[in-house]
């Protein structure tokens, strides 16, 4: 897929996790927060505790599953990417805060979204 054919996917998906989030009682934060980390998906709130997003697709899972596919390398990247939000938003530096990945698969034309709450922990 060509570059800004992806980005649209993607922000397509992102939509659709925010949108599946909020309806599970989440209030948005912030999304797309770039830094030379990395990008965070979506942040959000769950009651006081903020939730940091990772929003994977995948169309062919034959490999494995959108939430399988957040690497350990990804994780680090997702970390950074947090601390440096942190340091820019020390108001919420405070608050508990976990690691919530979002998965939709393509799974014979139908997405099926799969939400792994606290799926990864900081050292």
């Amino acid at each position: 897929m060509a570059g800004s054919a992806t980005q649209s996917l993607g922000a397509k998906k992102e939509r659709i996790a925010r949108r599946f989030l909020r309806h599970h009682g989440l209030s948005c934060i912030a999304k797309n927060c770039r830094s030379r980390f990395g990008e965070i998906d979506l942040i959000m709130d769950d009651g006081g505790c903020v939730v940091i997003v990772e929003v994977r697709f995948r169309q062919r899972n034959q490999f494995a599953s959108a939430t399988e596919s957040v690497t350990a390398q990804k994780q680090r990247r997702i970390v950074l990417a947090t601390r440096h939000w942190l340091a820019r938003n020390p108001h919420q530096a405070s608050k508990p805060m976990r690691f919530d990945v979002v998965g939709i698969d393509d799974v014979a034309g139908r997405q099926q979204i799969r939400w792994i709450k606290d799926a990864f922990r900081v050292d």
